[in-house]
């Protein structure tokens, strides 16, 4: 009796414990490349329109912020596991997805689709 007492606890805890361990090294904060500085993560497409009035804002409004705030674009159409696992990671289901992140590495801003130039200004201004 007390062995299947113990088999059945087993079954539960098991996946219990490897459910824990899995869902805390996924945290919610990106490490950023340079330490300190703040990151934009750029999910985008060559056949999206949108993404491409996006890469017109950042060759405009970008330059002036670089060595600032690190960049990162991501192609989502180009599979591989680094895309993949950001793709997973921030829930991108839409291009263009850009995410804001702080000097901490913490999400400040998610912005899903093509905004004006002034706005998306406006936004790296307040990155820290």
């Amino acid at each position: 009796m007390k062995k299947n007492a113990i088999i059945i606890s087993l079954i539960f805890i098991i996946p219990l414990l490897a459910y824990m361990l899995l869902t805390v090294s996924n945290s919610s904060t990106a490490k950023t490349t340079e330490a300190g500085k703040p990151q934009i993560i750029k999910f985008t497409s060559a056949m999206c329109l949108d993404c491409q009035t996006m890469n017109k804002v950042f060759k405009e409004i970008f330059p002036k912020y670089q060595g600032k705030i690190t960049l990162t674009e991501i192609q989502v159409q180009d599979r591989n596991s680094f895309n993949e696992e950001q793709i997973k990671k921030y829930n991108v289901t839409l291009v263009p997805t850009i995410i804001l992140l702080n000097s901490k590495g913490q999400q400040v801003k998610r912005i899903e689709g093509a905004i004006p130039k002034q706005e998306m200004d406006n936004y790296l201004k307040g990155l820290e």
